[in-house]
């Protein structure tokens, strides 16, 4: 992987990006928990990914065309644990799906410190992690 190149231009740029988005709010709509949430909230979907796209682009490493705050824009949307999974989840997939192996990596690991740092702003704790308490079972 070569980092020296930004993950804007790696991915390919605006278009792919834009694909990237269409395919993931496609499946965010129609997403059981997800899709009334931004049922709710979004009136102008072309807008909406338009500032998305921008977001996305200077998170990337793009042209900075984005203005605006995220976490204004969630703390009134009253977000638990599950949401952020499920987001995370389409996002994972989708960038799997729509991007080259390396780049789709990278994409989920931006969306989860994204996620993180949003969780802390909205105030919502982090899943728990699964612990197993295994033991190798003794020869007898």
């Amino acid at each position: 992987m070569n980092t020296s190149v930004p993950l804007f231009n790696r991915l390919g740029g605006a278009p792919a990006l834009q694909v990237l988005l269409r395919h993931f709010y496609a499946d965010v709509r129609q997403h059981r928990v997800l899709g009334p949430i931004f049922a709710a909230h979004i009136e102008n979907w072309p807008a909406h990914l338009e500032k998305i796209a921008g977001f996305w682009s200077q998170v990337t490493g793009g042209p900075a065309v984005y203005s605006g705050s995220p976490p204004a824009r969630h703390l009134p949307l009253n977000l638990q644990a599950e949401h952020f999974q499920a987001w995370l989840g389409l996002w994972d997939v989708n960038c799997r799906l729509w991007l080259a192996p390396d780049c789709a990596a990278e994409m989920s690991a931006l969306a989860a410190q994204i996620g993180r740092r949003l969780r802390q702003v909205c105030q919502v704790p982090a899943p728990p992690v699964l612990q197993l308490n295994f033991r190798p079972a003794t020869p007898a």
